[in-house]
C-alpha cells in the first residue's frame, strides 16, 4: 500500500476510517527522518490492512501540536482508534516489523477492557 500524506483534512477520516493506522511524523529538515523514510515506505508495502501515513510537522504544525509531538521521527499507531505507540526515534526495518506484527496480534477487547479499568481506576 502507499504512503498517504496526512493533512488536518483527512487525519480523522483517515483514523476513524481505518482499523489499522501507522503515522510518521518527520520534517523535511531532519536527517533521521530522510534516514528513516525508505524503510517506512518498504515496510508499507508488507502490510495491505494497515494504512501507513506521514505528518509533515512543517506544513501541518497544527496536527503536530496536538498529538504533543516534541522530536521527530516520532510513529504513532491507532488500531481501533486507540493510539498503541507514540515513540521518538527511527527503528530499523526488523524493529518496526516486530512491532506492527505484535500490535497486529493485540486482543483489542483485551486492550479496551484494560483501558476502561485503568479509568476507573484513576476516578477512585
Amino acid at each position: 500500500m502507499a504512503v498517504i500524506e496526512l493533512t488536518k483534512e483527512n487525519l480523522e477520516e483517515t483514523i476513524t476510517g481505518n482499523a489499522f493506522v501507522l503515522i510518521d511524523f518527520w520534517a523535511p529538515w531532519c536527517g533521521p527522518c530522510k534516514t528513516f523514510g525508505p524503510t517506512f515506505e518498504t515496510v508499507s508495502e508488507k502490510y495491505e490492512d494497515i494504512v501507513f501515513a506521514k505528518v509533515n510537522t512543517e506544513d501541518e504544525q497544527e496536527i503536530a501540536a496536538h498529538f504533543q509531538i516534541r522530536s521527530i521521527p516520532t510513529l504513532m499507531m491507532f488500531r481501533d482508534q486507540i493510539i498503541l505507540l507514540n515513540e521518538a526515534g527511527a527503528l530499523p526495518e526488523s524493529a518496526l516489523v516486530d512491532v506492527i506484527d505484535r500490535a497486529s496480534s493485540l486482543d483489542m477487547d483485551d486492550v479496551r477492557k484494560q483501558i476502561a479499568e485503568e479509568e476507573s481506576g484513576n476516578q477512585g
